[in-house]
Protein backbone atom coordinates (compact mmCIF):
# COMPACT_ATOMS: atom_id res chain seq x y z
CA UNK A 1 0.00 0.00 0.00
CA UNK A 2 2.96 2.24 1.06
CA UNK A 3 4.76 1.73 -1.87
CA UNK A 4 1.08 2.40 -3.85
CA UNK A 5 1.20 5.77 -2.72
CA UNK A 6 4.51 6.50 -3.18
CA UNK A 7 4.31 5.26 -7.11
CA UNK A 8 0.88 7.59 -7.12
CA UNK A 9 2.62 10.82 -5.73
CA UNK A 10 5.37 10.57 -7.78
CA UNK A 11 3.27 10.43 -11.24
CA UNK A 12 1.30 13.52 -9.69
CA UNK A 13 4.32 14.83 -9.14
CA UNK A 14 5.49 14.49 -12.57
CA UNK A 15 2.63 15.23 -14.11
CA UNK A 16 2.00 18.07 -12.88
CA UNK A 17 5.81 19.51 -13.17
CA UNK A 18 5.54 18.56 -16.69
CA UNK A 19 3.81 21.67 -17.66
CA UNK A 20 6.31 24.68 -17.95
CA UNK A 21 7.36 27.27 -20.05
CA UNK A 22 10.19 30.00 -19.54
CA UNK A 23 7.57 32.61 -18.33
CA UNK A 24 6.11 30.76 -15.39
CA UNK A 25 9.77 29.73 -14.69
CA UNK A 26 10.36 33.67 -13.48
CA UNK A 27 6.70 34.06 -12.13
CA UNK A 28 7.03 30.51 -10.02
CA UNK A 29 10.28 31.40 -8.86
CA UNK A 30 9.41 34.74 -7.34
CA UNK A 31 6.09 33.46 -6.08
CA UNK A 32 7.88 30.82 -4.03
CA UNK A 33 10.11 33.40 -2.28
CA UNK A 34 9.40 35.17 0.83
CA UNK A 35 10.81 38.69 0.88
CA UNK A 36 8.45 39.44 -2.59
CA UNK A 37 5.16 38.87 -0.08
CA UNK A 38 6.77 41.52 2.44
CA UNK A 39 3.84 44.32 1.58
CA UNK A 40 1.35 41.87 2.16
CA UNK A 41 2.56 40.95 5.65
CA UNK A 42 2.82 44.48 6.20
CA UNK A 43 -0.76 45.05 5.02
CA UNK A 44 -2.12 42.18 7.20
CA UNK A 45 -0.36 43.51 10.16
CA UNK A 46 -2.27 46.99 9.53
CA UNK A 47 -5.22 45.06 9.17
CA UNK A 48 -5.19 43.21 12.48
CA UNK A 49 -4.04 46.43 14.37
CA UNK A 50 -6.84 48.54 12.77
CA UNK A 51 -9.45 45.93 13.15
CA UNK A 52 -8.08 44.68 17.09
CA UNK A 53 -6.39 47.25 18.88
CA UNK A 54 -3.18 47.53 19.22
CA UNK A 55 -3.22 44.52 22.53
CA UNK A 56 -4.88 41.68 20.71
CA UNK A 57 -2.93 42.72 17.19
CA UNK A 58 0.39 42.43 19.32
CA UNK A 59 -0.95 38.93 20.70
CA UNK A 60 -2.17 37.72 17.49
CA UNK A 61 1.26 38.67 15.87
CA UNK A 62 3.15 36.48 18.46
CA UNK A 63 1.16 33.44 17.91
CA UNK A 64 0.95 33.45 14.31
CA UNK A 65 5.06 33.83 14.55
CA UNK A 66 4.87 31.09 16.76
CA UNK A 67 2.44 28.81 14.64
CA UNK A 68 4.90 29.79 11.87
CA UNK A 69 7.81 28.80 13.87
CA UNK A 70 6.38 25.50 15.69
CA UNK A 71 5.17 24.27 11.68
CA UNK A 72 8.52 24.75 10.23
CA UNK A 73 10.82 22.92 13.57
CA UNK A 74 8.28 20.17 13.96
CA UNK A 75 8.58 19.85 9.96
CA UNK A 76 12.16 19.93 9.63
CA UNK A 77 13.81 19.31 12.86
CA UNK A 78 11.76 16.38 13.36
CA UNK A 79 9.18 14.87 11.06
CA UNK A 80 12.39 14.75 8.19
CA UNK A 81 15.02 13.42 9.47
CA UNK A 82 12.36 10.32 10.32
CA UNK A 83 11.50 9.87 6.74
CA UNK A 84 14.09 11.06 4.94
CA UNK A 85 12.57 11.13 1.81
CA UNK A 86 14.98 12.53 -0.81
CA UNK A 87 13.37 16.08 -3.23
CA UNK A 88 12.34 15.25 -5.93
CA UNK A 89 14.85 17.15 -7.63
CA UNK A 90 17.94 15.68 -5.58
CA UNK A 91 20.57 14.07 -7.51
CA UNK A 92 20.59 11.10 -5.54
CA UNK A 93 16.54 10.80 -6.47
CA UNK A 94 16.31 8.41 -9.13
CA UNK A 95 13.74 10.09 -11.06
CA UNK A 96 15.65 13.64 -10.76
CA UNK A 97 16.70 13.63 -14.16
CA UNK A 98 12.62 13.59 -15.17
CA UNK A 99 12.22 16.42 -12.69
CA UNK A 100 12.07 20.38 -14.41
CA UNK A 101 13.76 22.85 -12.30
CA UNK A 102 14.33 26.02 -12.57
CA UNK A 103 17.84 28.55 -12.36
CA UNK A 104 19.56 24.73 -10.73
CA UNK A 105 17.78 25.35 -7.94
CA UNK A 106 17.26 21.86 -5.71
CA UNK A 107 16.56 22.24 -2.43
CA UNK A 108 17.90 21.17 0.52
CA UNK A 109 17.99 17.11 0.88
CA UNK A 110 14.89 16.23 2.32
CA UNK A 111 11.41 17.28 1.42
CA UNK A 112 8.87 15.61 3.75
CA UNK A 113 6.86 17.64 4.55
CA UNK A 114 7.03 20.80 3.19
CA UNK A 115 7.86 23.45 5.41
CA UNK A 116 6.55 25.86 2.90
CA UNK A 117 3.14 24.47 2.98
CA UNK A 118 3.53 24.05 6.54
CA UNK A 119 4.50 27.36 7.01
CA UNK A 120 1.59 29.46 4.80
CA UNK A 121 -0.69 27.62 5.73
CA UNK A 122 0.02 28.23 9.81
CA UNK A 123 -0.79 32.04 8.64
CA UNK A 124 -3.85 31.37 6.02
CA UNK A 125 -5.46 29.33 9.35
CA UNK A 126 -4.47 31.30 11.87
CA UNK A 127 -6.04 34.93 10.16
CA UNK A 128 -8.78 33.36 8.55
CA UNK A 129 -10.21 32.21 11.87
CA UNK A 130 -9.19 35.35 13.39
CA UNK A 131 -10.65 37.81 10.54
CA UNK A 132 -13.75 35.59 9.92
CA UNK A 133 -14.41 36.52 6.89
CA UNK A 134 -15.43 34.37 3.59
CA UNK A 135 -13.32 36.49 1.26
CA UNK A 136 -10.65 36.85 3.10
CA UNK A 137 -10.82 33.49 3.89
CA UNK A 138 -10.42 32.41 0.27
CA UNK A 139 -7.87 34.82 -1.15
CA UNK A 140 -5.14 33.60 2.03
CA UNK A 141 -5.64 30.00 1.12
CA UNK A 142 -5.70 30.41 -2.62
CA UNK A 143 -2.19 32.25 -1.66
CA UNK A 144 -0.98 29.06 0.41
CA UNK A 145 -2.04 27.06 -2.58
CA UNK A 146 0.12 29.00 -5.22
CA UNK A 147 3.05 28.52 -2.62
CA UNK A 148 2.12 25.12 -2.84
CA UNK A 149 1.74 24.68 -6.49
CA UNK A 150 5.29 26.74 -7.12
CA UNK A 151 7.27 24.22 -5.24
CA UNK A 152 5.72 21.31 -7.28
CA UNK A 153 6.45 23.63 -10.06
CA UNK A 154 10.12 24.12 -9.00
CA UNK A 155 10.98 20.65 -8.72
CA UNK A 156 11.33 20.30 -5.00
CA UNK A 157 8.31 18.65 -3.15
CA UNK A 158 6.23 16.53 -4.39
CA UNK A 159 2.43 16.97 -4.16
CA UNK A 160 2.35 14.50 -0.62
CA UNK A 161 5.39 16.23 0.83
CA UNK A 162 2.73 19.48 0.44
CA UNK A 163 0.20 17.59 1.44
CA UNK A 164 1.62 16.97 4.94
CA UNK A 165 2.66 20.49 5.28
CA UNK A 166 -1.05 21.74 4.84
CA UNK A 167 -2.12 19.22 7.50
CA UNK A 168 0.51 20.17 10.34
CA UNK A 169 0.30 23.73 9.22
CA UNK A 170 -3.38 24.13 9.56
CA UNK A 171 -3.14 22.36 12.92
CA UNK A 172 -0.39 24.93 14.19
CA UNK A 173 -1.92 27.54 12.96
CA UNK A 174 -5.64 26.41 14.39
CA UNK A 175 -3.84 25.78 17.80
CA UNK A 176 -2.26 28.94 18.37
CA UNK A 177 -5.63 30.80 17.02
CA UNK A 178 -6.90 29.12 20.21
CA UNK A 179 -3.78 30.13 22.41
CA UNK A 180 -3.98 33.64 21.12
CA UNK A 181 -8.36 33.48 21.83
CA UNK A 182 -7.36 32.89 26.06
CA UNK A 183 -4.12 35.53 26.23
CA UNK A 184 -6.27 38.28 24.40
CA UNK A 185 -9.30 37.63 26.85
CA UNK A 186 -6.95 38.27 29.57
CA UNK A 187 -6.54 41.35 28.49
CA UNK A 188 -9.26 42.50 27.10
CA UNK A 189 -12.11 40.05 28.36
CA UNK A 190 -13.35 39.66 24.45
CA UNK A 191 -11.62 39.00 20.90
CA UNK A 192 -14.04 41.39 19.18
CA UNK A 193 -13.97 43.97 16.30
CA UNK A 194 -13.67 47.63 17.28
CA UNK A 195 -16.78 49.63 16.99
CA UNK A 196 -16.26 51.20 13.59
CA UNK A 197 -13.40 49.76 11.77
CA UNK A 198 -14.72 50.64 8.04
CA UNK A 199 -12.13 53.01 5.50
CA UNK A 200 -12.98 55.49 3.72
CA UNK A 201 -11.55 56.62 0.19
CA UNK A 202 -12.73 59.79 -1.45
CA UNK A 203 -13.26 59.67 -5.26
CA UNK A 204 -12.80 62.45 -8.23
CA UNK A 205 -16.67 62.54 -8.53
CA UNK A 206 -17.22 63.22 -4.91
CA UNK A 207 -18.68 59.95 -4.42
CA UNK A 208 -17.38 57.67 -1.49
CA UNK A 209 -15.57 53.76 -2.09
CA UNK A 210 -15.39 52.00 1.13
CA UNK A 211 -13.92 49.00 2.48
CA UNK A 212 -12.97 46.79 5.28
CA UNK A 213 -8.82 46.90 6.48
CA UNK A 214 -8.72 43.30 5.58
CA UNK A 215 -9.31 44.31 1.97
CA UNK A 216 -6.55 46.10 1.94
CA UNK A 217 -4.46 42.54 2.30
CA UNK A 218 -6.49 40.96 -0.19
CA UNK A 219 -5.35 44.22 -2.77
CA UNK A 220 -1.28 43.86 -1.68
CA UNK A 221 -1.88 40.57 -2.37
CA UNK A 222 -3.06 40.68 -6.02
CA UNK A 223 -0.91 44.01 -6.45
CA UNK A 224 2.31 41.64 -5.86
CA UNK A 225 0.81 38.81 -8.64
CA UNK A 226 0.34 41.48 -10.95
CA UNK A 227 4.02 42.73 -9.82
CA UNK A 228 5.31 39.32 -10.45
CA UNK A 229 3.09 38.56 -13.97
CA UNK A 230 4.33 41.71 -14.95
CA UNK A 231 8.16 41.40 -14.13
CA UNK A 232 8.18 37.88 -15.93
CA UNK A 233 6.71 39.94 -18.88
CA UNK A 234 8.98 42.50 -18.89
CA UNK A 235 11.96 39.54 -19.40
CA UNK A 236 10.43 37.67 -22.18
Amino acid sequence: MNEFIINLDTEIFLWINSFHSAYWDVVMKMASGKLIWAPMYLALLYALWRTYGSKIAIVFTITAVLSVTLADQVSASIIRPMFERLRPANLENPISDMVHIVGNYRGGRYGFPSCHAANTFAVATIMAMLFGKWRFSIFIYLWALLNCYSRIYLGVHYPGDLLAGLVIGCLFGGLMYLAGGVLARRLVMRVKPQTSTTLRFSMVNGKWIYCKPIDITILAGIITVVFIMLCATAIF
